[in-house]
């Protein structure tokens, strides 16, 4: 029998507090997980300050706030990353972080992570997974929001650049999901397509979905969790509580429910999430007019309302038309 990765998500419901993440830890590994993942990213590489909140944030922290606010007093830093890492293996769990930025992905590699968790925003960022697939180590993508087309070119990218070990996670980026959007057996679908091992990450409230996708054969599981549903913070609601375990039986109903049809497609439960969670390209510093592109004044950012990052190469080598500030969407 297959051993189930189990991924016990963290992600940022430590609220910027060590004391909670190392309780997350504690609460992980007594779980039994195979890993606890946290985020990695630097608010100011992953989004334009002015990017609206997804409605589930909204729902969670209010609109006071942009996302950019929201997300800078949720970055950890290198010396709390390896304070984390350090504390993981005296509990003997699997250190695992997400990284959401090209520096954020250095910083993992220099801090010595072999296992690289791409997250659903990020699967039409090009130079992204570029630089992922240079290590030549397991990758685990998410493709929420993704067309099964999304997810062979994400997959021909980590190839191209070297990276063979690749499990597909399949995903509904909406916290929480509602389960008729689940799908399921876009999973199973997913993984016999492109011949790649698939898995399950979750974001429905209790249990019961993910234990349906390991009967499905998932071969990773990945699932966030807290310590209470009522701690302020984005993630929180949609995260897994202890005690839900008790809800094994109503789980059996939302399985026969949740199977879905097999084809994988973006939910419409999810349209709104496109622009917010995935990027742009945007000048990355001051550009004048009929300065070349290239690839230290451009950065790929949120939101997703402008040219996708996939088109990267198509921009790099062209001139500006005009003058650009920084953070401006590129426009041809």
């Amino acid at each position: 029998m297959n051993h189930v990765f189990v991924i016990a998500e963290a992600g940022v419901n430590h609220n910027g507090s060590v004391e909670i993440a190392k309780q997350l830890i504690d609460v992980a590994a007594q779980a039994g997980a195979d890993a606890v993942k946290f985020q990695t990213f630097r608010a100011e590489n992953m989004v334009c300050r002015t990017a609206a909140k997804a409605a589930y944030q909204i729902d969670s922290t209010g609109e006071s706030e942009t996302q950019y606010a929201m997300l800078k007093k949720l970055e950890l830093t290198r010396q709390i990353h390896e304070e984390l890492m350090e504390y993981c293996k005296e509990k003997n769990i699997l250190f695992l972080s997400t990284p959401f930025d090209v520096p954020s992905v250095r910083l993992l590699a220099d801090l010595g992570m072999r296992i690289w968790k791409v997250p659903s925003g990020e699967i039409t960022n090009l130079p992204y997974l570029r630089h992922i697939g240079k290590y030549h180590q397991k990758v685990i993508l998410s493709t929420g929001m993704s067309s099964m087309d999304e997810v062979k070119a994400a997959v021909a990218v980590l190839r191209e650049n070297g990276t063979q070990d690749i499990t597909l996670l399949h995903c509904n980026t909406q916290y929480p999901t509602p389960v008729p959007d689940v799908n399921l057996l876009a999973m199973v679908s997913m993984g016999k397509e492109l011949g790649l091992p698939a898995g399950y990450s979750d974001h429905t409230q209790g249990i019961e979905i993910p234990i349906a996708a390991t009967a499905l054969g998932a071969v990773v599981i990945e699932k966030h969790f807290t310590l209470d549903r009522n701690m302020e913070g984005p993630d929180h609601r949609a995260s897994l509580e202890p005690d839900e375990l008790r809800r094994m039986v109503e789980g059996i109903r939302k399985t026969e429910q949740a199977l879905g049809d097999g084809v994988k497609r973006l939910s419409e439960s999810e349209k709104g999430n496109v622009s917010v969670a995935r990027k742009s390209i945007v000048a990355a510093e001051s550009i004048r007019a009929g300065e070349y592109f290239t690839e230290e004044n451009l950065s790929a950012k949120r939101p997703g309302t402008g040219i996708s990052p996939m088109l990267w190469d198509e921009i790099i080598g062209r001139k500006a038309d005009r003058d650009y500030k920084v953070d401006e969407m590129i426009l041809i």
